[in-house]
């Protein structure tokens, strides 16, 4: 009873909303973020179907069995048996075979195991947790350096899991039996789009490289590409899960946060770092207030504001302490008009969310001002 007592009632991630991109593990990194407390828009940036008679696996295919790799790693069932199939259908099933019971076959879990010895082969070890992750780490403690690694991947690259092999050393060779394509329904993409570019997200996560370019190549097809690089560039943070996935982002100009080691888990507590650390914190009429995405903290305790009141937060807060005029609130009022009384009706319900209504001053006929504590200006100074 004492540790819940001694819990906030906040999670680092309350208050702002994060951007999923992820086809695959979406469902993973989703929860990851909302049990810190964030809201979730979550809209695939792709989707995978089955390579048919493709050449890029074929090229793989061949190339694996002229020259044989170190380690196969078979992530999937459905795509380890689909890649087998294929390579029958172009008359190399048994030669593939052949290869594969002469290298060190590493199965990511129980199902893919399953699928391994189908095929008459045997895994030389498998996780039982099904995690890429620990699958990673046995051939980091191995050594991987001058090593060549096959991996057999399943739409998705899984997060850091190349980019990981390849700082450390090896020569990987990707056998991809999917192949990404744009999503069939295109709606929940321009939803996060427009959040975007509305400023109503805090942080755009990727775990893929073809995520991030499918977002762009959608935003230019919008005609608001322009748009969305400035919302990257100055308010929704791009966090992806490693340096491959930020190439296309880079090559537009776009600065991203990375985590060290290149997974979901660190990529959610980067961001657990990094969001409260942009959040606007000042101390007013006696209160700590910190300024998040769609809430505010006020001495710790967590109060949702809704939209205007957020737009018009931010507008005093940009100049705390001074007065901001009523004609200058309105038009920081989303879709408000000209009519000055959307600014007195917002600012009640501020005040009302807020639950401390000295935080915010009005000065008769001039506006509205934030009531930054005397002692602030020389605080900021020695800081």
């Amino acid at each position: 009873m004492h540790d819940e007592q001694q819990r906030p009632e906040h999670g680092p991630l309350s208050g702002f909303t994060v951007g999923v991109t992820a086809a695959r593990r979406a469902d993973e990194l989703g929860v990851l973020l909302q049990r810190r407390g964030a809201t979730v828009v979550h809209a695939p940036a792709l989707r995978i179907v089955p390579l048919a008679d493709d050449g890029e696996l074929l090229t793989a295919t061949k190339e694996l069995v002229d020259n044989a790799p170190d380690v196969v790693v078979a992530t999937t069932a459905i795509g380890f048996r689909g890649w087998v199939e294929a390579a029958d259908g172009w008359g190399l099933g048994e030669e593939l075979l052949a290869r594969l019971r002469g290298v060190e076959l590493l199965a990511r879990g129980p199902k893919v195991k399953g699928a391994v010895r189908a095929q008459g082969l045997t895994e030389e070890w498998s996780p039982s947790s099904e995690s890429m992750a620990e699958v990673l780490d046995r051939l980091l403690e191995e050594g991987v350096d001058g090593r060549r690694i096959a991996v057999q991947l399943h739409g998705e690259p899984l997060p850091g899991f190349v980019e990981s092999l390849r700082a450390a050393g090896a020569e990987v060779v990707l056998v991809p039996v999917y192949r990404w394509m744009p999503p069939e329904d295109i709606g929940p993409v321009d939803r996060l789009l427009d959040a975007a570019l509305t400023r109503g997200l805090d942080a755009l996560t990727f775990t893929s490289a073809p995520a991030a370019a499918s977002l762009l190549s959608r935003a230019e097809e919008r005609g608001v590409h322009a748009e969305f690089l400035a919302a990257l560039h100055h308010d929704v943070l791009p966090a992806c899960v490693g340096p491959v996935t930020a190439l296309p982002l880079q090559a537009h100009g776009i600065d991203t946060v990375q985590p060290e080691r290149f997974r979901l888990g660190p990529l959610v507590q980067l961001l657990c770092q990094e969001l409260p650390g942009r959040a606007r914190a000042l101390p007013i009429a006696g209160h700590q207030v910190e300024i998040r995405g769609h809430a505010v903290l006020v001495d710790g305790s967590l109060r949702p504001v809704p939209p205007a009141g957020m737009s018009l937060l931010r507008a005093l807060a940009r100049r705390p302490g001074w007065v901001v005029a009523r004609a200058e609130l309105l038009r920081a009022l989303p879709g408000s008009g000209r009519d000055e009384h959307a600014v007195e009706t917002a600012m009640a319900r501020l005040r009302t969310a807020l639950g401390a209504p000295k935080l915010i001053q009005t000065v008769v006929k001039r506006g509205y001002r934030l009531a930054l504590d005397p002692a602030a200006d020389a605080k900021y100074a020695d800081a």
